[in-house]
């Protein structure tokens, strides 16, 4: 009978062993994992009716709780949007109105987890040939556009790296060819040879030039092609509508990544509430490897 008491304690510890090894591990390939998104919400537009913003801000903050995002660049906020998003507990922000560079017109704020990102330094600049440090507007763009970035380092890891995030004019086709260039100078301006994540709503899909110049550039690859596991069946803009079976899947929103980090999960998010949708874009999470 001593021996089967003995051999049972001897198990019990061997298997609570065990199980401390695994989920010592576990916590460890998570604390290397960065789930990062983009997201343009549409503009507090009281004109959309049943989609306006007063209908969506619970059912968009609720997802992006459900999803549990680490760092995430939201485009076409209002400064009134940019609150209520701040009103998420566990995420700090960063950016400014692109009218005024205050509060005025729509931000490209990005939002991180205050547990687990450590915010080193911001800043936001303009997409213009002559002055970026000022509202004004670039080449034949119809409104102004800037681009917001901030400086992390990953409290878990130490892993540091900076995010830019932006949105670019839907009209003009010079600008958005020149506010690509613009952007990857001052990303090794800004950033030099550190760890870089690009996000936003682009105006361009996956065959146009414009995106061609950062997939293209060397340094970046769009997150879609280097994923391991895809969940991408969808276009990124909805319209408020669901697509048509037949539409090509058409990406406008974009999440590039430098060569530091590891693509392992891509995702469209086609989420709905009573069949309707949090904005007339879909999200876009990466879980990216440190």
């Amino acid at each position: 009978m001593a021996v089967n008491v003995n051999f049972r304690k001897m198990y019990c510890k061997k298997t609570l062993m065990i199980l401390v090894i695994l989920l010592t591990a576990t916590i460890g390939v998570q604390s290397q994992e960065l789930k990062i998104a983009t997201y343009n919400i549409r503009y507090n537009n009281p004109g959309d009716s049943l989609n306006s913003w007063n209908y969506r801000k619970a059912p968009l903050t609720n997802m992006i709780r459900f999803y549990d995002f680490d760092l995430f660049g939201v485009q076409e906020a209002l400064s009134g949007q940019v609150k209520d998003l701040a009103e998420l507990e566990d995420y700090g922000y960063v950016g400014v109105g692109r009218d005024d560079g205050k509060e005025k017109g729509e931000f490209s704020a990005i939002f991180y987890k205050k547990d687990r990102l450590t915010l080193v330094k911001s800043g936001t600049f303009w997409l213009s040939p002559t002055d970026t440090d000022h509202p004004n507007k670039g080449w034949d763009a119809a409104l102004p556009r800037i681009c917001t970035w901030a400086s992390f380092i990953d409290k878990k890891t130490g892993f540091k790296f900076i995010h830019f995030n932006t949105h670019f004019d839907h009209v003009g086709i010079e600008a958005r060819r020149e506010s690509a260039k613009l952007i990857m100078r001052k990303m090794k301006e800004i950033a030099g040879e550190s760890a870089i994540v690009l996000t936003g709503d682009f105006n361009v899909t996956q065959d146009n030039e414009s995106y061609h110049l950062f997939n293209n550039s060397g340094f970046l690859k769009d997150a879609y092609e280097t994923a391991e596991i895809k969940l991408s069946d969808n276009a990124t803009f909805n319209a408020f509508k669901p697509a048509p079976v037949s539409r090509k899947a058409d990406r406008i929103d974009h999440i590039f990544m430098s060569k530091q980090f590891k693509a392992k999960r891509y995702g469209v998010l086609t989420n709905s509430f009573m069949g309707r949708y949090p904005s007339d874009h879909f999200p876009i999470m990466v879980v990216a490897g440190l």
